[in-house]
């Protein structure tokens, strides 16, 4: 371990604990960091103040080359030289002097695109939710093993001096692009890791002509390969969870050459109001090894899943192993078929619709979906989300760049891409119904069994959907939405508005740096 200690860059560092066994971890969280074991046998733990990411605290610094490539903006902010090297040496102090856990992992199944990361902290469960959402190397190559990413996690320090460093607060997250470093300071929420080494990938990717992709996947018994976007809440990892496919990944993946490839080695799923009859295979997943944040619990530690007084974001971690039906290389070949998600909560968009590859930019750069606003007063009015690529969070160049190698790559490999609305049928949220789960099941395997093909097509006003008139599976009323609304001049008035948000949106897209322009493919305003 010495020569392991010698790479860290700390100083007088004790006991390093790489890579180690989960039993150690386990053991090591319950009796130094107030960790508890579940009824089912997984790890109990809280994160304390922070339940989620904190995107106003993550920046990248501002230097040459990398400058030139990030997007600045509200998603990537940027912070000095100085400061960063004043944080850095605030995170190297928390860590010296302990006893750490070292986890040394891919990122990436495939082996010309994947990366090598280092993973520092001095919390053994931070280091058992690294196992299992990233790829473990074999022993023998831990030997040989260089990171070329490393990640101080030094949680338990705060920035003291953020006022004068003009942050936003005393937490940090700070990438160093050239240096190939990041920085974590005083919140514990495991996610900042996993999320951080995903804005890396979508840094390294594209500049490789590599799409990394915010979407879950799965393969069929044929080797068909399938990506399904979407936002929280549109149904992406409980679709793409299907007996007859196998699952490569739920949240994170890339797109090179040889096809596509999960970035991690697990999954990291919300727990909330989660139940073995509606989502058996995540249910299923938390045993021993599983890491359960935030979620409340009885003196038998039996977890309430409905509970979410600590925070709606209660989540699971696992590796894939706890799934049964999965890819064990965590790879496919390239997609025969791409699915984007929404849950238009205004009632407008069709449960199914076949894009040309100029809209399947459009609705990708778009990532377009509607949440439904609190009801302290009653009926409210959706909310409509738009976030690029459908990760826009994570997205550290321009998203024109994702979209134009998305249309590069459809191209290439002569992919099919449709939209599907898992949201409201039958008028708006507040009227309508949300769309069965018989029919958005029948329409995503129409596409995936290609049936839809046979159907006739006619074209959806407005938006210019080509949307199939009968579908096997589905009631036949319910493929134009126009059909289902009892008011059909609301209908249109809707439409219309639905269509102005999209358009407000996709405004920003159009500048001189943008070598697209989609708009054409969008809604029409006549």
């Amino acid at each position: 371990m010495s020569d392991i200690k010698s790479q860290l860059g700390l100083e007088n560092v004790q006991t390093v604990y790489r890579n180690s066994d989960v039993d150690l971890l386990i053991d090591h969280a319950v009796k130094n960091e107030g960790a508890k074991i579940s009824s089912t046998g997984a790890l109990m733990i809280d994160t304390g103040i922070f339940t989620g990411r904190s995107p106003k605290d993550k920046f990248f610094v501002n230097q040459d080359p990398s400058n030139k490539y990030i997007a600045w903006g509200d998603i990537n902010r940027a912070v000095t030289r100085d400061v960063y090297d004043d944080l850095l040496k605030t995170a190297k102090k928390q860590l010296s002097n302990k006893d750490l856990f070292v986890t040394d992992v891919y990122c990436g199944a495939s082996i010309d695109s994947r990366r090598s990361a280092r993973f520092i902290t001095e919390i053994a469960w931070q280091a058992n939710f690294i196992q299992n959402m990233f790829i473990m190397p074999e022993e023998s190559e831990l030997n040989e093993f260089t990171p070329q990413f490393t990640v101080y996690n030094a949680c338990k320090t705060i920035d003291k001096s953020y006022v004068s460093h003009d942050l936003h607060s005393e937490v940090f997250v700070v990438f160093n692009v050239e240096e190939n470093i990041a920085i974590i300071g005083g919140t514990w929420y495991a996610g900042e890791m996993k999320k951080g080494l995903f804005s890396m990938m979508n840094y390294w990717l594209p500049l490789e002509k590599k799409l990394p992709m915010h979407c879950s996947a799965n393969i069929g018994k044929d080797g068909d390969t399938a990506l399904f976007f979407g936002l929280s809440g549109t149904g992406k990892t409980t679709l793409s969870t299907d007996p007859q496919r196998a699952l490569i990944g739920d949240d994170e993946h890339g797109w090179d050459d040889s096809g596509v490839f999960n970035f991690e080695g697990g999954c990291y799923a919300k727990v909330i109001n989660l139940s073995a009859e509606h989502e058996p295979e995540i249910y299923g997943a938390i045993k021993k090894g599983a890491i359960l944040e935030n979620v409340v619990y009885d003196d038998n530690g039996v977890v309430d899943f409905e509970d979410g007084s600590k925070t709606e974001n209660t989540r699971v971690s696992y590796p894939l192993s706890h799934i049964e039906n999965h890819t064990p290389d965590m790879k496919g070949g390239h997609p025969k078929n791409i699915i984007f998600l929404c849950a238009d909560a205004f009632g407008v968009l069709p449960p199914v619709a076949k894009l040309t590859k100029q809209q399947a930019m459009y609705y990708f750069l778009s990532g377009y979906t509607a949440k439904v606003a609190g009801t302290e007063r009653g009926i409210t009015e959706p909310v409509a989300t738009f976030s690029s690529c459908f990760g826009e969070a994570f997205l550290p160049l321009n998203p024109t760049i994702y979209a134009a190698l998305l249309g590069e790559k459809i191209d290439e490999h002569n992919v099919n891409v449709y939209l599907v609305n898992t949201g409201w049928t039958g008028g708006p949220y507040g009227v309508g119904t949300r769309m069965s789960i018989r029919n958005t099941r029948a329409c995503i395997n129409g596409i995936l069994d290609g049936s839809i093909n046979n159907s006739e097509f006619e074209t959806l006003p407005i938006f210019n959907l080509s949307i199939p008139k009968t579908l096997d599976g589905v009631e036949t009323k319910v493929l134009n939405p126009r059909n289902t609304w009892e008011d059909t001049e609301a209908y249109d008035e809707t439409t219309k508005k639905l269509a102005s948000m999209y358009v407000k949106n996709f405004k920003k897209y159009l500048t001189l740096e943008s070598d697209y322009d989609f708009t054409g493919a969008g809604p029409q305003l006549y």
